[in-house]
């Protein structure tokens, strides 16, 4: 039997059982981000994710299950691929399921890529607590994004669309998702040098509350801040005490265990470049 047969018998006695759609979409990524062995997510997480496309293809206005697959894709293009062209595709798939997701939430985020920025601004203002999980999606996926096509000058500019949504997320709970928000304001302010619109001091300022409100367990949060704020300022000092901590530390935690373990790997790889680098 072929791998993706044999995860579809896993998944539909969750239907028989009675297990709601919803509460099924909400709770399909955490078997993937709380393992904690990275080859195993690497060879297995393609076929899971065509399992989760068939049955959004079922159920093409569940909430749950388009946020689960935009989180998964955007995961998987981001840390798992290395073909520049097919990362892209992924993490285009990724964002198409998060706008969806977004707009089954809310309906005024239904055109979020197309709406000008003044009016999309307005309207995240709008945006409550209740629709926090879509608006995180949304902004963190779409953040996902705009890496992987970072050689885009195009997609580079819709960094101003991005950051008012995940900054509504910090404003509606600063603590959603432990703090993740934060990490991703900070790769965003130091994805361009300083000269070029970049903001390093604010990116460091959003590291440290990333890291604060997760108490120091979102290692991803540390690694990020060595690569993107350390070496940009060039301070070895705090890259290296960064990127040891994370080494030091124990992975496992609800959530951000194989984010953590996927840190450490590349936490690991900057340290051992870190005196070639400074």
């Amino acid at each position: 039997m072929s791998r993706t047969a044999c995860l579809c018998c896993l998944l539909i006695p969750l239907f028989l059982q009675g297990c709601g759609l919803m509460r099924l979409g909400d709770n399909l990524p955490y078997g993937v981000l709380n393992h904690n062995d990275i080859e195993t997510v690497d060879e297995g997480l393609a076929s899971y994710l065509l399992v989760l496309d068939g049955l959004i293809e079922n159920w093409p206005e569940s909430e749950g299950l388009l946020r689960s697959g935009a989180t998964l894709y955007s995961a998987y293009a981001g840390q798992f691929v290395e073909d520049q062209q097919r990362a892209e595709r992924l993490a285009d798939r990724a964002l198409e399921y998060a706008t969806r997701s977004a707009c089954v939430a809310n309906r005024n985020l239904c055109d979020v890529r197309g709406i000008a920025v003044m009016d999309l601004e307005e309207i995240i203002a709008g945006v409550g607590r209740r629709d926090i999980d879509a608006l995180y999606t949304l902004g963190t996926v779409w953040a996902g994004w705009v890496e992987v096509h970072r050689g885009d000058w195009n997609a580079v500019a819709q960094l101003a669309r991005v950051e008012p949504l995940i900054e509504r997320v910090t404003e509606l709970d600063p603590d959603h998702e432990r703090g993740q928000a934060w990490m991703y304001l900070g790769v965003l302010n130091s994805l361009l040098p300083e000269n070029l619109g970049g903001q390093p001091e604010q990116a460091r300022e959003y590291f440290e509350q990333a890291i604060e409100r997760s108490d120091g367990r979102n290692l991803m949060a540390k690694t990020l801040y060595a690569e993107h704020y350390a070496r940009l300022a060039f301070d070895r000092e705090l890259h290296d005490r960064l990127l040891e901590s994370v080494l030091e530390a124990d992975p496992e935690e609800h959530g951000l265990t194989l984010q953590n373990r996927v840190a450490q790997r590349e936490a690991r790889r900057l340290l051992d470049r870190s005196k070639n680098y400074f």
